[in-house]
């Protein structure tokens, strides 16, 4: 995903002291967040130019310090080609030097009123998620009662219907066909649905539909972790299905292992309530509730309650 200087500016609403529209166009390339204090006192040996550079009040108290001269060599020295911008935090004042360099280089400068710290996670946040590397999918994302369900399976065994019964039952509509995953952290994955089928879903028999438009706002939603996966499966006489919940399956996406749960699909099955029991479920386990663990220790209880009988 491409990230644009511009797009960073609306999303953590900053406002543009120097810069114009081409240069809002510049891509920021690094999620990392650079406060560069070191820098500030000429040591630029380990200096990444391609970082956002964000000055709050401990560097704007140094740079104020310093004679007019040394100010602006240092801000020269910071600002490079390959550099997408200078955030200066809390609404303090920009020093000239700083507008005299950012001209000569052509360098954005931006501003915020809220706190460093807090500007530094909301930018984090933002970039960690928009950079991060996605991977695309087949299957049906799904939040069900506010947890991401991924419903994958075989071409044709409904999984596109299985979504539509979802959303009529009250649940919303993540992505259909193709979800483009990533890894926010180690153990967090994302879901989110390609542009040109943001909100569409596929029926056979009936084309596409934008589902925002028949079942409103309140069907669907634009991204959303994926915590469970779901595996829709042609039932055959023989196949083994785990009958107990103790399997623990799980499938890796982007680095990240989710359970998965296989359910078979034949004829006269509810496969949507079968999904959201299933969901249920693993939120119940989440929470500490088990209900393998429980039949399994009722009928240890059983057994040594007939062997003390005998």
């Amino acid at each position: 995903m491409t990230v644009t200087v511009k797009k960073l500016v609306d999303k953590v609403k900053l406002d543009v002291i120097f810069g114009d529209d081409q240069m809002l166009k510049r891509e920021i390339t690094s999620s990392y967040i650079s406060r560069p204090g070191l820098e500030m006192t000429g040591y630029f040996d380990y200096y990444s130019p391609e970082r956002i550079q964000l000055v709050g009040m401990q560097e704007w108290s140094y740079l104020t310090q310093m004679t007019s001269h040394n100010r602006y060599s240092v801000l020269k020295e910071m600002f490079k080609a390959g550099t997408p911008a200078m955030i200066v935090s809390r609404n303090l004042d920009i020093p000239e030097e700083m507008l005299q360099a950012a001209k000569e280089e052509n360098i954005i400068i931006l501003r915020s009123y809220i706190s460093t710290s807090r500007l530094s996670g909301e930018m984090s946040y933002f970039l960690d998620a928009s950079l991060a590397e996605r991977t695309s999918v087949h299957g049906v994302l799904m939040d069900i009662y506010g947890m991401g369900v991924l419903i994958q399976g075989d071409s044709g065994i409904g999984k596109s219907e299985t979504g539509l019964e979802l959303v009529k039952r009250g649940h919303r509509l993540v992505a259909d066909d193709r979800v483009d995953v990533f890894a926010k952290d180690e153990e967090t994955l994302w879901g989110e649905p390609a542009e040109i089928l943001r909100h569409l879903l596929e029926i056979r028999g009936v084309g596409i539909i934008d589902v925002m438009s028949l079942y409103g706002a309140s069907a669907v939603k634009d991204s959303t972790q994926v915590q469970l996966a779901i595996y829709l499966e042609n039932f055959e006489a023989g196949k083994v299905f785990d009958r107990l919940g103790n399997d623990n399956e799980e499938i890796n996406f982007a680095g990240v292992n989710i359970p998965r749960v296989r359910i078979p699909v034949k004829t006269g099955r509810n496969v949507s309530v079968v999904i959201e029991a299933a969901a249920m479920n693993h939120r119940a386990k989440q929470m500490g509730f088990d209900a393998t663990k429980t039949f399994e220790e009722r009928l240890t209880q059983l057994i040594s309650k007939n062997e003390v009988n005998q």
